[in-house]
Protein backbone atom coordinates (compact mmCIF):
# COMPACT_ATOMS: atom_id res chain seq x y z
CA UNK A 1 0.00 0.00 0.00
CA UNK A 2 1.39 3.69 -1.19
CA UNK A 3 1.13 6.78 0.91
CA UNK A 4 -1.20 8.11 -1.13
CA UNK A 5 -3.46 4.61 -0.87
CA UNK A 6 -3.29 5.11 3.02
CA UNK A 7 -4.28 8.76 2.87
CA UNK A 8 -7.26 8.22 0.95
CA UNK A 9 -8.44 5.02 2.77
CA UNK A 10 -7.99 6.86 5.80
CA UNK A 11 -10.12 9.92 4.74
CA UNK A 12 -12.80 8.08 3.49
CA UNK A 13 -12.52 5.92 7.07
CA UNK A 14 -13.27 9.12 8.56
CA UNK A 15 -16.07 10.42 6.65
CA UNK A 16 -17.63 7.37 7.19
CA UNK A 17 -17.27 7.50 11.07
CA UNK A 18 -18.76 11.01 11.11
CA UNK A 19 -21.91 10.30 9.09
CA UNK A 20 -22.04 7.27 11.37
CA UNK A 21 -21.15 9.81 14.62
CA UNK A 22 -24.58 11.81 13.09
CA UNK A 23 -23.48 14.95 14.86
CA UNK A 24 -22.58 17.28 11.87
CA UNK A 25 -25.05 17.48 8.70
CA UNK A 26 -24.06 15.40 6.15
CA UNK A 27 -23.48 17.89 3.73
CA UNK A 28 -20.92 19.30 5.92
CA UNK A 29 -18.89 16.36 6.39
CA UNK A 30 -18.72 15.94 2.95
CA UNK A 31 -17.07 19.46 2.53
CA UNK A 32 -15.18 18.48 5.28
CA UNK A 33 -13.71 15.79 3.35
CA UNK A 34 -13.42 17.36 0.24
CA UNK A 35 -11.47 20.11 2.11
CA UNK A 36 -9.03 17.18 3.20
CA UNK A 37 -8.50 15.99 0.09
CA UNK A 38 -6.97 19.04 -1.22
CA UNK A 39 -5.33 19.47 1.72
CA UNK A 40 -3.51 16.20 1.57
CA UNK A 41 -2.92 16.61 -2.38
CA UNK A 42 -5.25 13.44 -2.74
CA UNK A 43 -7.48 15.85 -4.57
CA UNK A 44 -5.93 18.53 -6.95
CA UNK A 45 -7.13 21.87 -6.47
CA UNK A 46 -7.77 22.68 -10.01
CA UNK A 47 -10.55 19.50 -10.01
CA UNK A 48 -12.17 20.34 -6.41
CA UNK A 49 -15.22 21.45 -7.63
CA UNK A 50 -15.58 19.36 -10.71
CA UNK A 51 -18.32 17.20 -8.88
CA UNK A 52 -20.35 20.29 -8.86
CA UNK A 53 -20.50 20.36 -13.19
CA UNK A 54 -20.35 16.70 -13.05
CA UNK A 55 -23.99 15.59 -15.15
CA UNK A 56 -25.47 13.20 -11.80
CA UNK A 57 -25.54 16.61 -10.08
CA UNK A 58 -27.65 18.22 -13.14
CA UNK A 59 -29.84 15.36 -13.31
CA UNK A 60 -30.69 15.09 -9.46
CA UNK A 61 -31.37 18.35 -9.26
CA UNK A 62 -33.46 18.81 -12.16
CA UNK A 63 -35.44 15.73 -11.53
CA UNK A 64 -36.32 17.19 -8.16
CA UNK A 65 -37.65 20.46 -9.98
CA UNK A 66 -39.42 18.18 -12.62
CA UNK A 67 -41.26 15.72 -9.80
CA UNK A 68 -42.35 18.84 -7.64
CA UNK A 69 -44.00 20.28 -10.58
CA UNK A 70 -45.65 17.07 -11.72
CA UNK A 71 -46.97 16.91 -7.73
CA UNK A 72 -48.39 20.29 -8.57
CA UNK A 73 -49.89 19.48 -11.06
CA UNK A 74 -53.01 17.69 -9.44
CA UNK A 75 -53.01 14.93 -12.31
CA UNK A 76 -52.35 11.94 -10.77
CA UNK A 77 -54.17 13.15 -7.68
CA UNK A 78 -56.98 13.28 -9.60
CA UNK A 79 -56.23 9.77 -11.63
CA UNK A 80 -56.22 7.79 -8.09
CA UNK A 81 -59.52 10.01 -7.40
CA UNK A 82 -62.20 7.58 -8.80
CA UNK A 83 -60.65 4.28 -7.46
CA UNK A 84 -60.63 5.80 -3.64
CA UNK A 85 -64.19 4.87 -2.77
CA UNK A 86 -63.13 0.92 -3.56
CA UNK A 87 -60.25 1.37 -1.40
CA UNK A 88 -61.81 0.72 2.25
CA UNK A 89 -59.44 -2.24 3.42
CA UNK A 90 -55.61 -2.15 4.14
CA UNK A 91 -55.63 -5.25 2.22
CA UNK A 92 -56.82 -3.10 -0.78
CA UNK A 93 -55.23 0.23 0.31
CA UNK A 94 -51.84 -0.94 0.90
CA UNK A 95 -51.30 -2.69 -3.09
CA UNK A 96 -53.12 0.22 -4.69
CA UNK A 97 -51.00 2.87 -3.10
CA UNK A 98 -47.56 1.16 -3.42
CA UNK A 99 -48.33 0.15 -6.68
CA UNK A 100 -48.76 3.93 -7.47
CA UNK A 101 -46.12 4.83 -5.74
CA UNK A 102 -43.95 2.21 -7.44
CA UNK A 103 -45.05 2.93 -10.75
CA UNK A 104 -44.59 6.76 -10.98
CA UNK A 105 -41.06 6.09 -9.33
CA UNK A 106 -39.85 4.13 -12.78
CA UNK A 107 -39.99 8.00 -14.18
CA UNK A 108 -39.81 10.47 -11.54
CA UNK A 109 -37.29 10.43 -8.51
CA UNK A 110 -38.76 8.50 -5.71
CA UNK A 111 -38.90 10.90 -3.06
CA UNK A 112 -41.07 13.10 -5.49
CA UNK A 113 -43.23 10.65 -6.28
CA UNK A 114 -44.02 9.01 -2.56
CA UNK A 115 -44.34 12.71 -1.49
CA UNK A 116 -47.33 13.39 -4.58
CA UNK A 117 -49.08 10.17 -3.13
CA UNK A 118 -48.44 10.99 0.76
CA UNK A 119 -51.47 13.15 1.20
CA UNK A 120 -53.59 10.99 -0.66
CA UNK A 121 -52.80 8.04 1.56
CA UNK A 122 -53.29 9.93 4.81
CA UNK A 123 -56.68 11.42 3.43
CA UNK A 124 -58.06 8.06 2.83
CA UNK A 125 -56.56 6.68 6.08
CA UNK A 126 -58.68 9.66 8.30
CA UNK A 127 -61.44 8.20 6.06
CA UNK A 128 -61.35 4.53 6.26
CA UNK A 129 -59.93 4.50 9.96
CA UNK A 130 -56.57 3.06 8.57
CA UNK A 131 -53.90 3.87 10.54
CA UNK A 132 -51.17 5.56 8.69
CA UNK A 133 -48.41 3.67 10.21
CA UNK A 134 -49.77 0.26 7.88
CA UNK A 135 -49.63 2.69 5.00
CA UNK A 136 -46.80 4.69 4.52
CA UNK A 137 -43.98 2.43 5.32
CA UNK A 138 -44.97 -0.02 2.59
CA UNK A 139 -45.05 3.07 0.03
CA UNK A 140 -41.83 4.32 1.42
CA UNK A 141 -40.34 0.73 0.47
CA UNK A 142 -42.14 0.30 -2.76
CA UNK A 143 -40.76 4.16 -4.06
CA UNK A 144 -37.17 2.58 -3.28
CA UNK A 145 -37.80 -0.58 -5.61
CA UNK A 146 -39.70 1.43 -7.93
CA UNK A 147 -36.49 3.99 -8.87
CA UNK A 148 -34.46 0.51 -9.99
CA UNK A 149 -36.10 0.28 -12.68
CA UNK A 150 -35.38 3.15 -15.24
CA UNK A 151 -31.49 5.29 -14.95
CA UNK A 152 -33.83 8.37 -13.81
CA UNK A 153 -35.94 6.23 -11.03
CA UNK A 154 -32.87 6.77 -8.79
CA UNK A 155 -29.70 8.78 -7.87
CA UNK A 156 -28.08 5.78 -7.19
CA UNK A 157 -28.61 4.01 -10.82
CA UNK A 158 -27.43 7.81 -12.28
CA UNK A 159 -24.44 7.28 -10.39
CA UNK A 160 -23.80 4.12 -11.44
CA UNK A 161 -24.26 4.85 -14.75
CA UNK A 162 -21.15 7.45 -14.44
CA UNK A 163 -18.89 4.93 -12.85
CA UNK A 164 -19.64 2.31 -16.14
CA UNK A 165 -18.31 5.39 -18.42
CA UNK A 166 -15.68 5.61 -16.26
CA UNK A 167 -14.77 1.91 -16.61
CA UNK A 168 -16.01 1.21 -20.08
CA UNK A 169 -16.35 4.48 -21.51
CA UNK A 170 -20.46 3.95 -21.98
CA UNK A 171 -22.94 4.69 -19.57
CA UNK A 172 -25.76 2.53 -18.97
CA UNK A 173 -29.07 3.44 -21.19
CA UNK A 174 -32.49 4.92 -20.21
CA UNK A 175 -33.93 0.93 -20.15
CA UNK A 176 -30.62 -1.13 -19.35
CA UNK A 177 -32.14 -1.37 -15.36
CA UNK A 178 -35.26 -2.41 -16.37
CA UNK A 179 -35.39 -6.16 -16.75
CA UNK A 180 -33.51 -6.63 -13.18
CA UNK A 181 -36.16 -3.42 -11.85
CA UNK A 182 -39.09 -4.75 -13.32
CA UNK A 183 -38.48 -8.24 -11.91
CA UNK A 184 -37.99 -6.85 -8.41
CA UNK A 185 -40.77 -4.42 -8.71
CA UNK A 186 -43.08 -7.35 -9.26
CA UNK A 187 -41.51 -9.13 -6.15
CA UNK A 188 -41.58 -6.66 -3.88
CA UNK A 189 -45.36 -5.26 -4.83
CA UNK A 190 -46.62 -9.23 -3.69
CA UNK A 191 -44.61 -9.13 -0.83
CA UNK A 192 -45.60 -5.57 0.36
CA UNK A 193 -49.16 -6.33 -0.53
CA UNK A 194 -48.99 -9.05 2.30
CA UNK A 195 -45.84 -8.03 4.30
CA UNK A 196 -48.00 -4.35 5.95
CA UNK A 197 -49.34 -6.64 8.50
CA UNK A 198 -46.02 -7.67 10.03
CA UNK A 199 -46.15 -3.08 11.49
CA UNK A 200 -47.72 -1.84 14.37
CA UNK A 201 -51.10 -0.36 13.91
CA UNK A 202 -51.22 1.45 17.48
CA UNK A 203 -48.45 3.93 16.08
CA UNK A 204 -49.69 7.72 15.89
CA UNK A 205 -48.00 10.24 14.15
CA UNK A 206 -45.45 12.89 15.54
CA UNK A 207 -46.97 16.14 16.51
CA UNK A 208 -45.77 19.49 14.29
CA UNK A 209 -45.19 23.25 15.17
CA UNK A 210 -47.95 23.50 12.55
CA UNK A 211 -50.39 21.09 14.41
CA UNK A 212 -49.61 22.60 17.83
CA UNK A 213 -51.10 26.27 16.36
CA UNK A 214 -54.65 24.21 15.49
CA UNK A 215 -55.63 26.43 13.21
CA UNK A 216 -59.16 26.41 12.70
CA UNK A 217 -60.57 26.33 9.18
CA UNK A 218 -59.93 28.85 7.11
CA UNK A 219 -62.68 30.88 5.19
CA UNK A 220 -62.00 31.77 1.85
CA UNK A 221 -63.25 33.45 -1.19
CA UNK A 222 -64.23 31.93 -4.68
CA UNK A 223 -66.32 32.69 -7.58
CA UNK A 224 -68.19 30.14 -10.08
CA UNK A 225 -66.98 31.84 -13.12
CA UNK A 226 -69.90 30.73 -16.64
CA UNK A 227 -66.97 27.88 -17.85
CA UNK A 228 -67.34 26.09 -14.32
CA UNK A 229 -68.61 22.57 -14.92
CA UNK A 230 -70.31 23.24 -11.46
CA UNK A 231 -72.93 25.85 -12.74
CA UNK A 232 -76.16 24.31 -12.20
CA UNK A 233 -74.66 21.28 -10.30
CA UNK A 234 -75.95 21.73 -6.53
CA UNK A 235 -73.71 22.69 -3.39
CA UNK A 236 -73.64 18.92 -2.29
CA UNK A 237 -72.25 18.14 -5.58
CA UNK A 238 -69.30 20.98 -5.39
CA UNK A 239 -68.83 19.65 -1.68
CA UNK A 240 -68.29 16.26 -3.15
CA UNK A 241 -65.53 17.33 -4.74
CA UNK A 242 -63.43 18.32 -2.10
CA UNK A 243 -63.89 14.75 -0.64
CA UNK A 244 -66.13 16.10 2.19
CA UNK A 245 -63.10 18.08 3.72
CA UNK A 246 -64.74 21.70 2.35
CA UNK A 247 -67.82 23.87 3.38
CA UNK A 248 -69.78 26.06 1.33
CA UNK A 249 -71.03 28.66 4.22
CA UNK A 250 -72.09 31.27 2.41
CA UNK A 251 -73.28 31.75 -0.85
CA UNK A 252 -73.57 35.56 -2.11
CA UNK A 253 -75.33 36.56 -5.41
CA UNK A 254 -76.51 39.39 -6.84
CA UNK A 255 -73.62 41.61 -4.96
CA UNK A 256 -75.25 41.92 -1.64
CA UNK A 257 -77.85 39.06 -1.41
CA UNK A 258 -75.88 36.04 1.41
CA UNK A 259 -77.71 32.83 1.45
CA UNK A 260 -76.64 29.61 3.71
CA UNK A 261 -77.03 26.99 1.45
CA UNK A 262 -78.03 23.26 1.66
CA UNK A 263 -77.01 20.23 0.05
CA UNK A 264 -79.86 20.60 -2.83
CA UNK A 265 -79.24 24.60 -3.54
CA UNK A 266 -78.53 25.29 -7.39
CA UNK A 267 -75.32 27.06 -7.97
CA UNK A 268 -75.18 29.86 -10.63
CA UNK A 269 -72.70 31.64 -12.91
CA UNK A 270 -71.02 34.40 -11.12
CA UNK A 271 -72.11 33.37 -7.32
CA UNK A 272 -69.48 33.98 -4.81
CA UNK A 273 -68.98 31.56 -2.56
CA UNK A 274 -67.39 31.70 1.06
CA UNK A 275 -65.59 28.67 1.35
CA UNK A 276 -64.53 26.42 4.75
CA UNK A 277 -61.63 24.27 5.00
CA UNK A 278 -57.62 23.53 5.39
CA UNK A 279 -55.84 25.33 2.68
CA UNK A 280 -54.73 22.20 0.90
CA UNK A 281 -58.40 21.08 0.70
CA UNK A 282 -59.64 24.11 -0.78
CA UNK A 283 -56.70 24.45 -2.99
CA UNK A 284 -57.91 21.21 -4.53
CA UNK A 285 -61.66 21.81 -4.57
CA UNK A 286 -60.88 24.98 -6.33
CA UNK A 287 -58.74 23.37 -8.46
CA UNK A 288 -61.04 20.59 -9.56
CA UNK A 289 -64.30 23.06 -10.08
CA UNK A 290 -62.33 26.02 -12.10
CA UNK A 291 -63.81 28.45 -9.27
CA UNK A 292 -61.62 32.13 -9.14
CA UNK A 293 -59.93 32.70 -6.13
CA UNK A 294 -60.11 36.39 -4.76
CA UNK A 295 -56.98 37.65 -5.57
CA UNK A 296 -55.47 35.16 -7.95
CA UNK A 297 -55.74 38.12 -10.89
CA UNK A 298 -52.91 40.08 -9.10
CA UNK A 299 -50.37 39.66 -11.90
CA UNK A 300 -46.48 39.91 -11.13
CA UNK A 301 -42.87 37.99 -10.70
CA UNK A 302 -42.24 36.04 -8.08
CA UNK A 303 -45.54 35.65 -6.14
CA UNK A 304 -45.35 34.35 -2.55
CA UNK A 305 -48.19 32.83 -0.71
CA UNK A 306 -47.44 32.83 3.70
CA UNK A 307 -49.53 32.53 6.83
CA UNK A 308 -49.40 35.59 9.74
CA UNK A 309 -50.80 36.46 12.89
CA UNK A 310 -52.66 39.53 13.56
CA UNK A 311 -51.23 40.82 17.29
CA UNK A 312 -52.80 42.97 19.56
CA UNK A 313 -51.29 46.24 18.38
CA UNK A 314 -51.07 45.58 14.43
CA UNK A 315 -52.88 48.26 11.91
CA UNK A 316 -54.71 45.69 10.09
CA UNK A 317 -56.63 44.95 13.57
CA UNK A 318 -59.93 46.31 13.38
CA UNK A 319 -60.27 47.73 10.06
CA UNK A 320 -60.68 45.41 6.70
CA UNK A 321 -58.60 45.01 3.51
CA UNK A 322 -60.27 47.09 1.82
CA UNK A 323 -59.98 50.32 4.10
CA UNK A 324 -56.09 50.02 3.88
CA UNK A 325 -56.64 49.06 0.25
CA UNK A 326 -54.27 46.06 0.61
CA UNK A 327 -54.57 45.43 -2.79
CA UNK A 328 -54.12 48.33 -4.91
CA UNK A 329 -51.70 50.17 -2.40
CA UNK A 330 -49.18 46.85 -1.16
CA UNK A 331 -49.93 44.47 -4.07
CA UNK A 332 -51.30 42.31 -1.91
CA UNK A 333 -53.84 39.89 -1.84
CA UNK A 334 -56.13 38.29 1.56
CA UNK A 335 -56.88 35.17 0.49
CA UNK A 336 -58.23 33.22 3.58
CA UNK A 337 -59.00 34.30 7.15
CA UNK A 338 -59.11 31.58 10.05
CA UNK A 339 -60.93 32.85 13.53
CA UNK A 340 -60.96 30.96 16.09
CA UNK A 341 -64.11 30.48 17.68
CA UNK A 342 -66.41 32.46 14.97
CA UNK A 343 -67.99 32.24 11.67
CA UNK A 344 -67.25 34.45 8.37
CA UNK A 345 -70.07 35.50 6.53
CA UNK A 346 -68.61 38.32 4.64
CA UNK A 347 -66.60 38.83 1.63
CA UNK A 348 -62.91 38.39 2.27
CA UNK A 349 -62.18 42.38 1.79
CA UNK A 350 -65.14 43.66 3.79
CA UNK A 351 -64.39 41.45 6.87
CA UNK A 352 -63.47 43.22 9.89
CA UNK A 353 -60.09 41.93 11.04
CA UNK A 354 -59.14 41.18 15.06
CA UNK A 355 -56.27 40.40 16.70
CA UNK A 356 -55.51 36.86 16.76
CA UNK A 357 -57.12 36.11 12.98
CA UNK A 358 -54.82 34.24 10.80
CA UNK A 359 -54.53 35.68 7.67
CA UNK A 360 -53.19 34.15 4.11
CA UNK A 361 -51.59 36.55 1.95
CA UNK A 362 -50.37 36.31 -1.44
CA UNK A 363 -48.12 39.28 -2.99
CA UNK A 364 -44.01 39.63 -4.82
CA UNK A 365 -42.02 38.50 -2.03
CA UNK A 366 -40.35 41.57 -1.67
CA UNK A 367 -43.50 43.71 -1.35
CA UNK A 368 -44.91 41.10 0.92
CA UNK A 369 -42.18 41.67 3.47
CA UNK A 370 -42.69 45.07 3.57
CA UNK A 371 -46.55 44.40 4.05
CA UNK A 372 -45.61 42.37 7.31
CA UNK A 373 -43.23 44.89 8.34
CA UNK A 374 -45.36 47.87 8.12
CA UNK A 375 -48.79 46.20 10.09
CA UNK A 376 -46.63 44.37 12.54
CA UNK A 377 -47.83 40.93 11.05
CA UNK A 378 -46.36 37.65 12.37
CA UNK A 379 -45.44 35.21 9.94
CA UNK A 380 -46.00 31.34 10.30
CA UNK A 381 -43.20 30.02 8.02
CA UNK A 382 -43.95 26.13 9.28
CA UNK A 383 -46.62 25.07 6.76
CA UNK A 384 -46.23 25.29 2.88
CA UNK A 385 -49.09 26.31 1.66
CA UNK A 386 -51.24 24.82 -1.71
CA UNK A 387 -53.41 27.76 -1.61
CA UNK A 388 -52.45 30.05 -3.64
CA UNK A 389 -49.91 28.70 -5.59
CA UNK A 390 -51.81 26.56 -7.63
CA UNK A 391 -50.75 25.35 -11.13
CA UNK A 392 -52.81 22.38 -12.01
CA UNK A 393 -52.19 21.33 -15.70
CA UNK A 394 -51.06 18.56 -17.81
CA UNK A 395 -48.15 20.70 -18.48
CA UNK A 396 -45.97 18.83 -16.25
CA UNK A 397 -46.59 15.23 -17.52
CA UNK A 398 -46.41 16.44 -21.37
CA UNK A 399 -42.86 18.23 -20.45
CA UNK A 400 -41.22 14.80 -18.48
CA UNK A 401 -42.55 12.27 -21.43
CA UNK A 402 -41.16 14.56 -23.76
CA UNK A 403 -37.85 14.29 -21.82
CA UNK A 404 -38.19 10.32 -21.19
CA UNK A 405 -38.64 10.59 -25.38
CA UNK A 406 -35.64 12.07 -25.95
CA UNK A 407 -33.65 10.45 -23.54
CA UNK A 408 -35.00 6.90 -24.64
CA UNK A 409 -34.09 8.01 -28.44
CA UNK A 410 -31.04 8.59 -27.68
CA UNK A 411 -31.61 12.10 -29.66
CA UNK A 412 -30.11 13.86 -26.12
CA UNK A 413 -28.02 13.07 -23.12
CA UNK A 414 -29.82 12.67 -20.21
CA UNK A 415 -28.56 15.44 -18.37
CA UNK A 416 -29.58 17.91 -20.74
CA UNK A 417 -32.96 16.65 -21.54
CA UNK A 418 -33.76 16.74 -17.55
CA UNK A 419 -32.51 20.11 -17.51
CA UNK A 420 -33.93 21.27 -20.62
CA UNK A 421 -37.13 20.10 -18.79
CA UNK A 422 -36.67 21.72 -15.33
CA UNK A 423 -35.76 25.21 -17.34
CA UNK A 424 -38.97 24.88 -19.90
CA UNK A 425 -41.22 24.13 -16.99
CA UNK A 426 -40.28 27.74 -15.33
CA UNK A 427 -40.51 29.43 -18.57
CA UNK A 428 -44.13 28.20 -18.80
CA UNK A 429 -44.25 29.47 -15.34
CA UNK A 430 -45.33 25.80 -14.02
CA UNK A 431 -43.41 26.99 -10.77
CA UNK A 432 -41.71 30.41 -9.70
CA UNK A 433 -38.04 30.19 -9.84
CA UNK A 434 -38.30 30.83 -5.77
CA UNK A 435 -40.62 27.40 -5.78
CA UNK A 436 -37.73 25.53 -7.98
CA UNK A 437 -35.19 26.58 -5.60
CA UNK A 438 -37.22 25.50 -2.50
CA UNK A 439 -37.82 22.03 -4.28
CA UNK A 440 -34.17 20.98 -4.54
CA UNK A 441 -32.54 19.35 -1.59
CA UNK A 442 -29.45 21.14 -1.51
CA UNK A 443 -27.93 19.30 1.36
CA UNK A 444 -27.99 15.93 -1.23
CA UNK A 445 -26.70 18.62 -4.38
CA UNK A 446 -23.62 19.23 -1.86
CA UNK A 447 -23.15 15.82 -0.57
CA UNK A 448 -22.55 15.04 -4.24
CA UNK A 449 -20.61 17.26 -5.98
CA UNK A 450 -17.93 17.53 -3.01
CA UNK A 451 -17.80 13.54 -2.39
CA UNK A 452 -16.77 12.88 -6.29
CA UNK A 453 -14.25 13.88 -6.04
CA UNK A 454 -12.86 12.32 -3.18
CA UNK A 455 -14.10 8.71 -4.45
CA UNK A 456 -12.38 9.87 -7.87
CA UNK A 457 -9.48 10.37 -5.41
CA UNK A 458 -9.29 6.39 -4.27
CA UNK A 459 -10.14 5.69 -7.35
CA UNK A 460 -6.51 7.34 -8.99
CA UNK A 461 -4.30 6.34 -6.21
CA UNK A 462 -5.09 2.65 -6.81
CA UNK A 463 -6.81 2.10 -3.64
CA UNK A 464 -10.41 0.68 -5.58
CA UNK A 465 -7.66 -1.81 -7.49
CA UNK A 466 -6.02 -2.93 -3.92
CA UNK A 467 -9.60 -3.75 -2.23
CA UNK A 468 -10.92 -5.15 -5.57
CA UNK A 469 -7.36 -7.30 -5.17
CA UNK A 470 -7.88 -8.31 -1.69
CA UNK A 471 -11.60 -9.41 -2.89
CA UNK A 472 -10.81 -11.01 -5.46
CA UNK A 473 -8.22 -13.26 -4.11
CA UNK A 474 -11.13 -14.00 -0.92
CA UNK A 475 -13.42 -14.81 -3.42
CA UNK A 476 -11.40 -16.58 -6.18
CA UNK A 477 -13.05 -19.78 -5.47
CA UNK A 478 -16.23 -18.24 -4.90
CA UNK A 479 -18.78 -19.24 -7.81
CA UNK A 480 -19.36 -15.64 -9.76
CA UNK A 481 -23.44 -15.97 -8.95
CA UNK A 482 -22.31 -15.99 -5.13
CA UNK A 483 -19.45 -13.13 -5.25
CA UNK A 484 -22.33 -10.48 -7.09
CA UNK A 485 -24.69 -11.45 -3.92
CA UNK A 486 -22.49 -10.73 -1.37
CA UNK A 487 -21.47 -7.39 -3.25
CA UNK A 488 -25.06 -6.65 -3.29
CA UNK A 489 -25.14 -7.82 0.32
CA UNK A 490 -22.14 -5.10 1.21
CA UNK A 491 -23.76 -2.34 -0.70
CA UNK A 492 -27.36 -2.57 1.45
CA UNK A 493 -25.20 -2.80 4.61
CA UNK A 494 -22.90 -0.02 3.89
CA UNK A 495 -26.27 2.21 3.01
CA UNK A 496 -27.35 2.95 6.44
CA UNK A 497 -23.63 4.54 7.36
CA UNK A 498 -22.82 6.24 4.17
CA UNK A 499 -26.29 7.54 2.41
CA UNK A 500 -27.65 5.77 -0.54
CA UNK A 501 -25.66 8.22 -3.12
CA UNK A 502 -22.00 7.74 -1.37
CA UNK A 503 -22.39 4.47 -1.17
CA UNK A 504 -22.46 3.71 -5.06
CA UNK A 505 -19.81 6.28 -5.09
CA UNK A 506 -17.65 4.23 -2.93
CA UNK A 507 -18.53 0.86 -3.73
CA UNK A 508 -19.23 1.16 -7.28
CA UNK A 509 -15.48 1.65 -8.42
CA UNK A 510 -14.97 -1.42 -5.71
CA UNK A 511 -17.31 -3.44 -7.62
CA UNK A 512 -15.99 -3.03 -11.23
CA UNK A 513 -12.36 -3.31 -10.02
CA UNK A 514 -13.11 -6.58 -8.19
CA UNK A 515 -14.91 -7.83 -11.58
CA UNK A 516 -12.00 -7.22 -13.37
CA UNK A 517 -9.77 -8.81 -11.06
CA UNK A 518 -11.86 -11.95 -11.37
CA UNK A 519 -11.54 -11.54 -15.35
CA UNK A 520 -15.34 -10.73 -15.31
CA UNK A 521 -18.10 -8.52 -16.76
CA UNK A 522 -18.40 -5.47 -14.57
CA UNK A 523 -21.91 -4.60 -15.76
CA UNK A 524 -23.46 -7.29 -13.25
CA UNK A 525 -20.97 -6.65 -10.32
CA UNK A 526 -22.35 -2.50 -10.69
CA UNK A 527 -25.88 -3.64 -10.94
CA UNK A 528 -25.57 -5.50 -7.37
CA UNK A 529 -23.96 -1.95 -6.12
CA UNK A 530 -26.72 -0.19 -7.68
CA UNK A 531 -29.86 -2.63 -6.20
CA UNK A 532 -27.85 -2.56 -2.80
CA UNK A 533 -27.78 0.80 -2.74
CA UNK A 534 -31.24 1.34 -3.70
CA UNK A 535 -32.78 -0.93 -1.28
CA UNK A 536 -32.06 0.33 2.66
CA UNK A 537 -35.34 -1.11 4.46
CA UNK A 538 -33.37 -1.34 7.76
CA UNK A 539 -33.34 2.05 9.06
CA UNK A 540 -34.86 5.30 8.62
CA UNK A 541 -31.81 7.13 7.97
CA UNK A 542 -30.05 5.19 4.43
CA UNK A 543 -33.04 7.02 1.77
CA UNK A 544 -34.53 10.09 2.10
CA UNK A 545 -38.00 8.44 1.69
CA UNK A 546 -37.96 6.48 4.89
CA UNK A 547 -36.80 9.75 6.78
CA UNK A 548 -39.72 11.68 4.73
CA UNK A 549 -42.41 9.03 6.59
CA UNK A 550 -40.48 8.35 10.06
CA UNK A 551 -43.00 11.28 11.70
CA UNK A 552 -46.13 10.72 10.12
CA UNK A 553 -46.03 7.32 10.47
CA UNK A 554 -45.20 7.28 13.69
CA UNK A 555 -42.48 5.14 13.52
CA UNK A 556 -39.94 4.02 16.01
CA UNK A 557 -36.29 3.39 14.33
CA UNK A 558 -37.03 -0.61 15.23
CA UNK A 559 -39.85 -0.75 13.06
CA UNK A 560 -38.30 -0.56 9.79
CA UNK A 561 -36.80 -3.96 9.93
CA UNK A 562 -40.34 -5.48 11.27
CA UNK A 563 -40.86 -5.03 7.29
CA UNK A 564 -37.43 -4.22 6.00
CA UNK A 565 -35.48 -7.60 6.70
CA UNK A 566 -37.90 -10.33 5.18
CA UNK A 567 -37.92 -7.44 2.43
CA UNK A 568 -34.17 -6.91 2.00
CA UNK A 569 -33.95 -11.26 2.13
CA UNK A 570 -36.25 -11.08 -0.57
CA UNK A 571 -34.44 -8.32 -2.83
CA UNK A 572 -31.01 -10.52 -2.02
CA UNK A 573 -32.20 -13.71 -3.14
CA UNK A 574 -34.06 -12.11 -6.02
CA UNK A 575 -31.88 -9.53 -7.16
CA UNK A 576 -29.24 -11.54 -7.43
CA UNK A 577 -30.70 -14.29 -9.45
CA UNK A 578 -32.11 -11.93 -12.10
CA UNK A 579 -28.56 -9.77 -12.45
CA UNK A 580 -27.46 -13.09 -13.05
CA UNK A 581 -29.52 -14.46 -15.47
CA UNK A 582 -29.82 -10.63 -17.45
CA UNK A 583 -26.13 -9.66 -16.83
CA UNK A 584 -23.75 -12.49 -17.92
CA UNK A 585 -20.43 -12.37 -15.86
CA UNK A 586 -18.49 -14.00 -18.64
CA UNK A 587 -16.26 -10.72 -20.06
CA UNK A 588 -17.38 -9.13 -23.51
Amino acid sequence: MTLDQGLAFGLIGVTVLLFVWGRLPYDLVALLSLVAGVALGLVPASKAFDGFADDVVIIVASALVISSAVSRSGVVESAMRPLLPYLRKPRQQVPALAGAVMGLSVFTKNIGALAIFMPVALQLGRKTGTPASLLLMPMSFASLIGGLVTLVGTSTNIIVAKVRADVTGQPFGMFDFTPVGLGLAVAGLAFLSVGYRLLPRDRRPAGSLAAAFRIEAYTTEACLPAESPLVGATVGELEALGDGDVTVATVIRERFRRYVPGPDWRLAAGDVLLLDGEPEDLERLVARARLTLVGMQAAGGEMMVIEAVIPEGSALAGTTAAGVDLATRYGTALLAVSRSGAAITRRIGSVRLRAGDVVVLRAESERLADVLTEFGLLPLAERKLALGHSRRSYIPIAVLAGAMALVALHLVPVAMAFFGAAVLLLVLRVMTMHEAYETIEWPVIVLLGALIPVSDAVRATGGTDLIAGALSHAMHSVPPMLAIGLLLIAAMAVTPFLNNAATVLVMGPIGASLAQKLGLNPDPFLMAVSVGAACDFLTPIGHQCNTLVMGPGGYRFGDYARLGLPLSIMVIVVGTLLISLFWPVAPR
